[in-house]
C-alpha cells in the first residue's frame, strides 16, 4: 500500500528534525487510512479502525460495535414521542437510537464473546479492498499531513510551555506594524510594540534576547509572546549574572521599572554574610553593568529590602538626602521633608524618582521642601500614581508589601556601585 523506504525515510526525518516521536505518526497513518476506508466504503454510524503495520506497509481494518441494551439505546418500535415526554419530566437525557452499524445488544454479543458486558468493544474485522482507490489514497494523504501538522503544534507547545517565564534568544525575522516577529527555531515568536524599550532599534536578522511570558495554543498556531520591559526580564537576567540570585541566597523582593529608562530594585540575603547589594552590583560593578548594556543604558537602583517602613522609603528615595518621614499608616501615606536643595532630586526628572519609589514600597509619597511648597502624588502632575502613568511593575513577593513586609537599604544602587568601584 505504501513505499515502506520512503515511508520510513519520513519518519526519521521527522524524529530528527521535527522532534515528533515516530509512534505519534505510525498513529496518524492509521487514524487518516481508518478516515479515508470509511469515506470510501463505510456506513453512518460506523467506527472503524485500522492498524497499521510499519514492517510491511498493510493495514488491517476493522469495524467496532458497542455492546448495548434497551437501557443505553432507543429500540425499533418504541413510541418517541412518549418516550421523549417520560424523559423530559425527569429530566434525563434522551437516548440515543439503536445503530446496528455501531450497536451490539448483550445477547447477541455473548454469543460471539461470553462474557461480554455492557458498553464494551467488540470487534469485527473487515474485507480487504484491492481497490482503495485514488480518492481514498488522497484523503489518507491530506489526513495524514493535518496529523502531522498536529502532532508537531503540540510538540511546540509541550517544548516552549517548559521554557514559559523564562529568557530565550531568537534572529529578528521580520517587522510588521511595528511588531518584531523573531525566529526562534521551531516557532516564531512575536515581541509586540508595546513590550519594547522604547529606545531600541531592530534590523532582520539581529539577535535579541527577550522574557517568554506567554505560551498559548490556539487554532492559528502556537503563540508564542515575548517581552523586554517585563519585570521578570530584569530579575531573570540577575537570576544569568548572580548566582546568589539563582541559588535563592539573595532574594529579590520587588522590582519596578520604567523600561529603558530607570529600575529600582529591593533585595534581601537569607545569609547575613551575603551582602544582598553587592551580589547583585558584582566586583567594580561588572554585574550591574552588564545588564545595564542589555538594556540600552536603563538606569538600575538597587536597595536593601527591610522591615523599617520609614528606612526603606528613606532609601527608595535615593540619591536624595531625607530630613524627616512622618507615616500615616491608616491611609498608607508616608510625608517626607526634604531641604530645598534636595527636592528635585528626590522627585526625579518628570517625577520619576518619587514615583517610582512609592511603586516600590507600597506607599503613596508626599515630598516638601523645608521651607518650600509640598509635592505630593495628588497634587503634582509628575506624582507617583500609578493609575494614570503607564509603568510596568511587579512586586515579586506572594504578599502586598505591607508595612511590616518591607526592605530597605543601606545606600542607593549608584553609591553602592561607586563604593565598589572604588
Amino acid at each position: 500500500m505504501f513505499d515502506l523506504k520512503t515511508i520510513n525515510a519520513v519518519l526519521e526525518q521527522l524524529e530528527q528534525e521535527k522532534g515528533i516521536p515516530r509512534e505519534k505518526i505510525i498513529e496518524a497513518i492509521g487514524m487518516a487510512l481508518a478516515s479515508a476506508y470509511k469515506k470510501e466504503y463505510g456506513q453512518k454510524g460506523q467506527i472503524i479502525k485500522a492498524d497499521f503495520d510499519i514492517n510491511t506497509g498493510t493495514a488491517n481494518f476493522s469495524q467496532i460495535k458497542i455492546v448495548v441494551d434497551d437501557s443505553i439505546v432507543r429500540l425499533e418500535g418504541e413510541d418517541e414521542d412518549e418516550e421523549e415526554i417520560e424523559e423530559d419530566e425527569e429530566g434525563e437525557e434522551k437516548k440515543p437510537r439503536f445503530n446496528p452499524e455501531q450497536h451490539i445488544m448483550i445477547e447477541d454479543a455473548q454469543k460471539i464473546k461470553k462474557n461480554a458486558e455492557l458498553e464494551e468493544e467488540i470487534v469485527f474485522p473487515l474485507e480487504p479492498k484491492d481497490d482503495f482507490g485514488r480518492i481514498a489514497a488522497q484523503t489518507a494523504k491530506q489526513t495524514i499531513i493535518q496529523k502531522i501538522r498536529e502532532a508537531e503544534k503540540s510538540s511546540v507547545f509541550h517544548e516552549f510551555g517548559g521554557k514559559q517565564e523564562e529568557i530565550i534568544s531568537g534572529t529578528v525575522q521580520r517587522i510588521e506594524r511595528g511588531n518584531i516577529f523573531v525566529d526562534l527555531g521551531r516557532a516564531t515568536g512575536i515581541l509586540p510594540y508595546e513590550e519594547q524599550i522604547r529606545s531600541e532599534k531592530y534590523k532582520q536578522g539581529e539577535r535579541v534576547r527577550a522574557y517568554l511570558y506567554s505560551v498559548e495554543e490556539t487554532p492559528k498556531g502556537i503563540f508564542l509572546r515575548l517581552s523586554r520591559t517585563h519585570p521578570q526580564f530584569l530579575k531573570k537576567l540577575f537570576e544569568i549574572e548572580a548566582p546568589e540570585i539563582a541559588s535563592g541566597i539573595v532574594e529579590i523582593k520587588a522590582i519596578v521599572r520604567e523600561a529603558g529608562s530607570r529600575s529600582k530594585i529591593a533585595v534581601f540575603s537569607h545569609d547575613e554574610h551575603i551582602d544582598p547589594i553587592g551580589s547583585l552590583v558584582g566586583q567594580r560593578g561588572v554585574r550591574v553593568s552588564t545588564i545595564v548594556s542589555e538594556l540600552g543604558g536603563e538606569k538600575i537602583d538597587i536597595i536593601e529590602w527591610s522591615e523599617d517602613i520609614k528606612k526603606f522609603i528613606e532609601d527608595a528615595l535615593s540619591p536624595a538626602k531625607i530630613v524627616s518621614i512622618t507615616l500615616n499608616e491608616d491611609e498608607k501615606t508616608a510625608f517626607v521633608e526634604v531641604s530645598e536643595d534636595q527636592q528635585s532630586l528626590a522627585i526625579g526628572k518628570g517625577g520619576q524618582n518619587v514615583r517610582l519609589a512609592a511603586r516600590l514600597t507600597g506607599w503613596k509619597i508626599d515630598i516638601k521642601g523645608i521651607g518650600g511648597k509640598e509635592t505630593g502624588e495628588e497634587n503634582k502632575e509628575d506624582s507617583t500614581k500609578g493609575e494614570e502613568e503607564e509603568i510596568s511593575e511587579e512586586v515579586v513577593s506572594n504578599e502586598e508589601i505591607k508595612e511590616d513586609e518591607v526592605k530597605i537599604s543601606k545606600e542607593s544602587a549608584t553609591d553602592k556601585k561607586e563604593e565598589e568601584t572604588l
